[in-house]
């Protein structure tokens, strides 16, 4: 990223990490090491920017919160994360990986996969399989309310839509739909969308 001519900004907890990378780029004018949590970080202060980082796995959603909050600041990000996480970024309906995640992410983004990563590359090796992913955030993310209904409809994924949204949406007549007996995960963004948008002002 140095080698690009861009001014790098990295964010790093560990004081141990921050003293090491100002040993091997001492004093570099394109380099600023912040010592700090990145869920405590405005990222989008140093925008417009394009966003690179291998993300503690434990913490990967939330740190995708703080991304998209920052847009239209951040225009991209690449982002090396648990393989695992990566499929369900971009999962399709229909398919076991697909759920509220892959809703809120591809509401806010265009995602793409663009390759895997063994343990092996990494010292010490982990115990799970990763993967790279490249997010070009959207300028306008979806509507708070139709993630509140997404979050509603995949809240008991084995439960169908009309047993997890119809005490949220009482008004909505559920045994006329024909969604009733359908699962969240059955259901596209735009499917999804037009049952939220039928439902509009009911909650």
């Amino acid at each position: 990223m140095l080698d690009s001519g861009a001014h790098v900004h990295a964010i790093e907890v560990d004081p141990r990490m921050v003293e090491a990378l100002g040993r091997r780029f001492p004093s570099h004018p394109k380099l600023t090491v912040h010592q700090g949590d990145v869920l405590a970080t405005d990222l989008a202060q140093w925008g417009p920017a394009a966003l690179a980082g291998n993300l503690p796995y434990y913490i990967t959603s939330p740190i995708l919160d703080r991304i998209f909050a920052a847009a239209p600041a951040l225009r991209c990000a690449t982002l090396l994360i648990q393989k695992e996480v990566a499929s369900r970024l971009i999962a399709e309906p229909g398919t076991r990986d697909y759920g509220y995640l892959s809703v809120t992410t591809q509401t806010r983004a265009r995602v793409s996969l663009l390759m895997a990563v063994p343990p092996g590359a990494f010292h010490p090796p982990p115990k799970v399989d990763s993967a790279v992913v490249h997010l070009e955030i959207l300028t306008e993310g979806p509507n708070p309310d139709f993630l509140r209904f997404a979050g509603l409809a995949f809240a008991h994924k084995r439960k169908t839509l009309r047993n997890n949204l119809r005490s949220h949406y009482p008004e909505l007549p559920w045994d006329a739909l024909p969604q009733r007996g359908q699962r969240a995960e059955q259901l596209s963004i735009p499917e999804l969308r037009a049952l939220w948008e039928q439902a509009g002002g009911l909650s």
